[in-house]
């Protein structure tokens, strides 16, 4: 038996959104198609965009779908080519690979960022006016969710746009692209337990945003080619199953979380866990072991049957030490020691005993 505990990764697809990707693939239109099965096409894709806006507290008219998160962030950024952006040490892969040239601003021990920092940046009359500022709603690998109030109305004091990644946030908090009030907000659909390869960018005014790729004039001329009708079908499935069932989810999430670092701690006092002072996704913890690399562990734990990861599933198959805990104060070897464990839709209690019982042979070699 498999004890998954790497959703953060990937989450597996919730059965609802298995059962609107099969139904979807039995739509034979082209959502651009004037005819009755066109129509058809369309009419699914329109419910579904109307179910992501939903869960993402947006207007469905700001939802453009993309291929992922990653995609979303391209686009978002794209707009912002050739101008001075800003993003925080803990981003995502994606987003400094998108903008190599932004300016990166530091983050506290606690995984926050220096608000201090930001606004002496933002108000520095020495240095280019930023146009856009990058920052997570929470992050991928600590879970440790950014003050985005405080991060929104500094940027908006600038004149500063700010881009959001909400991938690993969305259906683990409530999430409301109008409370938030930010520019963009970058979501995925695998992480709910949709699909893979379908995501969106939504976007304050989206008819400005220009796109990354031309086509057909697909999504209101913001992103060509056919639209992916299974993806956004099952996307739209996983959306409207965590707005029935989020809130009962998040609660019973963060207990076993609580229960899987106490039992942690019993085994290892020299344990840490990275971000514990900080607010939290109710489903994210990231351990450090001293004197036991993560590789060890992650092998140790997946010949026992529990899947946990290093970090980003889009980086940790580096050599790389976790920039995300870097940024944090780690030293290299200390970075190297850390595991990432994530919880989900379909975990239970057993999984919780799994992972102690395989992890205790590894604490008993701790420091």
């Amino acid at each position: 038996m498999i004890h998954y505990l790497d959703y953060n990764a990937t989450a597996p697809a919730r059965p609802e959104a298995v059962a609107a990707v099969t139904a979807a693939l039995s739509v034979p239109g082209n959502p651009s198609s004037v005819h009755g099965a066109g129509r058809a096409a369309r009419a699914l894709m329109e419910d579904s965009r109307d179910r992501v806006a939903a869960l993402a507290g947006a207007s469905p008219r700001q939802v453009i779908f993309t291929s992922g998160g990653t995609e979303a962030m391209a686009l978002a950024l794209n707009g912002f080519a050739g101008r001075c952006v800003l993003m925080s040490a803990i981003e995502h892969p994606c987003a400094p690979a998108t903008a190599p040239q932004a300016e990166r601003l530091p983050v506290g021990a606690d995984g926050l960022l220096d608000l201090v920092a930001l606004e002496a940046r933002l108000s520095d009359p020495a240095r280019p006016a930023p146009a856009a500022l990058v920052v997570m709603l929470a992050n991928n690998e600590t879970g440790v969710i950014q003050p985005l109030p405080q991060v929104v109305a500094l940027a908006r004091a600038h004149g500063c746009a700010v881009i959001c990644d909400a991938v690993q946030a969305l259906g683990k908090i409530p999430v409301s692209f109008a409370a938030l009030d930010v520019d963009f907000l970058v979501i995925s659909g695998h992480k709910i337990g949709g699909p893979q390869g379908i995501g969106a960018l939504i976007a304050r005014v989206a008819e400005l945003v220009p796109p990354l790729m031309t086509g057909g004039g697909q999504e209101r001329g913001k992103r060509g080619g056919t639209q992916n009708l299974p993806g956004i079908a099952g996307f739209g499935a996983a959306s409207s199953a965590v707005l029935a069932h989020g809130a009962e989810e998040q609660g019973r999430l963060a207990a076993l979380r609580d229960r899987l670092e106490a039992g942690v701690r019993a085994l290892a006092p020299s344990a840490v866990i990275w971000g514990v002072d900080s607010p939290r996704l109710p489903n994210t913890s990231c351990i450090g072991l001293p004197g036991v690399a993560q590789q060890r562990q992650i092998m140790a734990l997946d010949l026992a049957g529990i899947a946990v990861s290093a970090g980003s599933a889009c980086s940790s198959g580096k050599l790389e030490p976790s920039p995300v805990l870097r940024a944090m104060g780690a030293d290299e070897g200390t970075a190297r020691e850390a595991i990432r464990v994530s919880f989900g839709w379909a975990s239970t209690e057993a999984d919780v005993d799994a992972f102690l019982t395989a992890y205790a042979p590894l604490a008993a070699a701790a420091r």
